[in-house]
């Protein structure tokens, strides 16, 4: 995953970098490196991202639906 791919991700799913870091158990001056000096993002955060992003996204979904199953 490119650095500025992996920055947008974050921005489009409001991760900060310190909130990626802490959910992610990566130290943030690990993850602060990335992108300086030609240092790759690792391998592993693109399929952590979409497994994140997707875990979000069912959980807001079943939220939905409960909120209109448990309609009074």
């Amino acid at each position: 995953m490119e650095y500025e791919i992996f920055k947008q991700t974050l921005k489009e799913n409001n991760l900060s970098l310190k909130a990626f870091s802490e959910l992610a158990g990566v130290k943030y001056d690990t993850c602060s490196k990335w992108g300086k000096d030609n240092r790759p993002v690792s391998d592993w955060v693109e399929s952590w991202l979409n497994l994140y992003i997707e875990n979000k996204d069912c959980k807001e979904l079943k939220q939905i639906i409960k909120n209109n199953i448990c309609k009074d």
